[in-house]
């Protein structure tokens, strides 16, 4: 995957494919499901109402940048949104990461904490929107709970797949020279681990932004999947795949982003 975004990529044969030449097709890709998409729209195999147009979600969309749909403009719904997932994704790298450096450190910690991760991390985020409106009603605490959860063991893996990559011999070099487990964790471990833990950031973020619709199945009074629910309400598809739309697109930047912290990290370390 990761050489698809050098600026040379391969064809189907093998043979490198220009910037422009891949631009061109990725254009051509979306074109083509935007053409489908109109033509069966257009066909009437099925009514209006279940699969819009192209053209009609887009008049959606501006219809509701500008106008509220459940109380808020669709600007509000994708703030609040992002600031959910915000706080619920900072809560699972703060646990998460730690603890997985931790348990590939302390080889008792990973012995008594495994079997239980291994358990928990299996249950699908959804699974846990009843308990959570049990536990927190419509507060704030019910949706940063299924994004933490969606999250949280993607952090811990990668942080304890980077811990137990850390070379043995640097670990028994600085012990040698007198350092401290604090200062073998901080100095050796930790930026040993960083690569696995910046790439498990990437996958972290796009469960997490996945368990973003569950979490606001939960009473909340605005976001981009509560957007979705109303207008499920109101039989208003198009409301619903303009609620989609905006998912994916925020999804895709926040992996743009963090595809560009790890590719400026690994060419800082020299290993890009």
């Amino acid at each position: 995957m990761a050489s698809r975004h050098n600026r040379n990529f391969l064809g189907p044969s093998g043979t490198k494919l220009g910037v422009g030449e891949f631009w061109g097709l990725t254009l051509a890709g979306f074109a083509l499901f935007f053409g489908v998409w109109s033509g069966v729209a257009a066909s009437g195999w099925l009514p209006s109402n279940l699969l819009p147009s192209p053209g009609v979600v887009w008049d959606t969309l501006v219809r509701l940048w500008n106008n509220p749909f459940a109380g808020h403009v669709y600007i509000d719904h994708l703030g609040a949104s992002v600031r959910r997932f915000l706080m619920g994704w900072a809560l699972a790298i703060g646990i998460g990461v730690p603890l997985g450096l931790l348990m590939g450190w302390y080889r008792l910690l990973d012995e008594i904490v495994s079997p239980l991760f291994d358990a928990i991390r299996f249950v699908a985020p959804l699974a846990w929107v009843p308990l959570a409106a049990l536990w927190f009603g419509t507060g704030i605490g019910g949706p940063l709970l299924i994004i933490f959860v969606g999250s949280f063991a993607a952090c811990v893996i990668s942080a304890y797949r980077g811990a137990r990559l850390v070379e043995a011999r640097l670990v028994e070099a600085a012990q040698t020279l007198g350092a401290s487990s604090r200062q073998v964790i901080l100095h050796v471990l930790i930026p040993g681990a960083l690569p696995s833990i910046i790439a498990g950031l990437r996958v972290s973020a796009g469960l997490g932004w996945q368990s973003l619709v569950g979490s606001e199945l939960i009473v909340v009074g605005a976001g981009l999947g509560y957007l979705m629910v109303q207008g499920q309400g109101n039989l208003a598809t198009n409301v619903v795949i303009a609620g989609m739309i905006g998912i994916g697109v925020v999804g895709f930047a926040i992996d743009v982003l963090l595809r560009a912290v790890e590719k400026a990290f690994n060419r800082r370390w020299g290993q890009a």
